[in-house]
């Protein structure tokens, strides 16, 4: 038995035979061609590329009907490179001045951009590498007359493992074959993992080299939850996850139960459990699976894969969204654009040249730089809020004078929608992430001017740490049990108290249940997740008592390496609820 770790990018726990997908790109059969043949092989390009866009819009039709249309958007992206007039001109001169041929031509200049990307040693361009090998496939595919996808043509369930897989391989998975999946590459911001999280695949990416280790038919175990891959598990451990599948499926079913229940603790404590969501569309999932309301809504997804910025009324029409489908009467938290880093958009080659972008013009720093594009989401966030309970969220504040800048532009737009005589809530509470040392540091002073926090743990983890959330080499390091983290956290959420801020904890510690006690005992009343998340989560806080919880908390906080808290927290839930944890 082997057990590998990686990063977790889909929760669940899959059993199933191994399916090793073939690592090497499609076999080029000539590499140059007579000069007299040039005009066929452009003639043979043009029509393979084609092809291949037609790919690209049917794979953004299908995938637009079956997930939505801002994941569509992603193979819509594919078409307009592939349409790209630089890059087919790059291609047609390798063919006339190189004489290669145009399987090979293809391959050369999609690798060679590819190449760039990865030689940036960034995890975001590493993973917009792997859309430029998906396109590089699916041109090949009509050059070459590849045979179908053998990911389509699967005959029985199986456990996918890969170096790593292409965003249309991802989407076009069907979960009734394929159980779970894990690759030897990728982080939590790619494609692939935006993908296995829609379609509720249990996933693991970055595990680093697996593929050596395992053969096709191989027992493999996925544990989408911890991160974890099992290779030929021993008895005693198939067993133990076995009788977990089993706990699950009833499990699942009583957590059905819990729907219309309150997140309360045995003793009357109350806890508000909300969502994180991506996209408007996802907003009815938070009341299908019990939540109370919107904790976190991204909305970098309007300025994703587009050539222009969305306007104002785009905005407002995508909050409205949300608002129509929770009702006027729930708490919707919209964080203003947290772009730049990991999330690439129209005016994102201004600062391609950034030697460390997660360090660099991000976030609420851009919003600052670009007044312009700051300002008009603002005002759509303002002209939605007198239609319902929203709440204005800043990203990646570092420093006091950030917040305040923030919040003088808000009243700068507030002062303009007055003049215009354009309705808004005029008392729409303002907060900000805490999701950097320096914030939660100086978290008592920024309560003092903040109406609420929300504790951003993943980038909290990542830099308190320094240890890339999204690189597979430090996977290990990255721990929200960390002693570091979890004073940081304790800190916060008493500064927060002691001002009367509320405080929410929205990263994926808040849906992961070994840290719910701990984060309950510690006095946090919000906690905001993936909608799936929810009812689990609510199942814990409803199965103890505040003063079980308080307890669990002044023990955690003794321990002095992370694993010592996990352990005990581990036990600790497992103690209260079996269900939920593995060893």
């Amino acid at each position: 038995m082997e057990i590998k770790r990686g990063i977790p990018v889909s929760p669940g726990v899959a059993l199933g035979p191994a399916f090793v997908v073939e690592t090497e790109g499609t076999h080029i059969p000539l590499r140059f061609i007579d000069k007299r043949h040039t005009t066929r092989e452009i003639e043979r390009l043009h029509a393979s590329l084609q092809n291949a866009i037609g790919d690209a819009h049917a794979n953004r039709d299908a995938i637009s009907e079956k997930l939505g249309k801002q994941y569509g958007a992603i193979f819509a992206a594919h078409a307009l490179l592939i349409e790209d007039p630089e890059l087919v001109r790059e291609i047609e001169q390798l063919i006339t001045q190189k004489n290669y041929s145009a399987e090979y031509a293809v391959s050369r200049a999609m690798r060679r951009h590819a190449k760039a990307l990865q030689a940036l040693n960034q995890p975001i361009f590493s993973t917009r590498a792997s859309d430029l090998f998906d396109i590089e496939k699916s041109i090949l595919k009509h050059l070459v007359g590849q045979q179908g996808d053998p990911l389509q043509n699967l005959q029985s369930p199986v456990i996918l493992l890969a170096h790593d897989l292409t965003p249309s391989q991802t989407a076009n998975l069907d979960p009734r074959m394929v159980y779970a999946f894990a690759t030897e590459a990728g982080g939590k911001a790619s494609h692939t993992a935006i993908m296995a999280g829609v379609l509720e695949i249990p996933a693991v990416v970055g595990l680093g080299r697996i593929l050596t280790d395992v053969s096709g038919g191989d027992e493999v175990i996925v544990d989408g939850n911890r991160g974890v891959v099992i290779l030929n598990p021993d008895e005693e451990t198939r067993e133990r996850y076995l009788v977990l599948q089993r706990q699950f499926g009833t499990f699942n079913k009583r957590l059905d139960e819990l729907r219309e229940l309150p997140a309360e603790t045995k003793d009357g404590t109350r806890v508000l459990l909300l969502a994180n969501i991506e996209f408007p569309q996802e907003a009815p999932h938070c009341f299908d699976r019990g939540g109370d309301g919107i904790g976190l809504y991204r909305t970098e997804f309007l300025y994703l894969n587009r050539s222009r910025d969305p306007n104002e009324d785009e905005q407002y029409e995508a909050y409205m969204a949300v608002l129509r489908a929770i009702g006027p009467d729930k708490p919707v938290v919209i964080r203003t654009m947290d772009l730049g880093a990991d999330k690439l958009f129209n005016q994102a080659d201004i600062y391609l040249d950034e030697k460390n972008p997660c360090l660099g013009m991000r976030s609420v720093r851009l919003c600052l730089r670009n007044l312009s594009l700051f300002k008009t989401q603002l005002r759509a966030i303002l002209r939605a809020s007198r239609h319902g309970d929203v709440r204005i969220m800043f990203p990646m504040i570092s420093t006091l004078m950030e917040l305040r800048q923030c919040k003088m532009i808000v009243a700068d737009v507030k002062e303009e929608l007055e003049e215009e005589r354009i309705d808004f809530n005029r008392k729409i509470p303002i907060g900000t992430m805490i999701e950097v040392p320096s914030a939660a540091l100086m978290a008592e002073e920024l309560a003092k001017e903040a109406n609420f926090f929300s504790i951003g743990t993943n980038d909290l983890i990542q830099y308190t740490l320094a240890a890339d959330r999204t690189n597979e080499h430090v996977a290990a390091l990255y721990n929200a049990g960390d002693p570091a983290v979890l004073r940081l956290i304790d800190l916060v959420i008493r500064a927060a108290s002691k001002h009367d801020a509320e405080v929410c904890v929205c990263g994926e510690m808040s849906g992961d249940p070994i840290y719910t006690i701990l984060l309950l005992g510690l006095g946090l009343r919000q906690m905001s997740m993936t909608p799936q998340n929810l009812p689990e989560i609510k199942k814990i806080i409803r199965s103890i008592t505040l003063e079980e919880a308080k307890q669990v908390a002044q023990e955690a906080m003794r321990f002095a390496t992370a694993r010592d808290v996990n352990n005990y927290l581990r036990e600790q839930t497992r103690r209260i609820l079996p269900e939920v944890v593995v060893n």
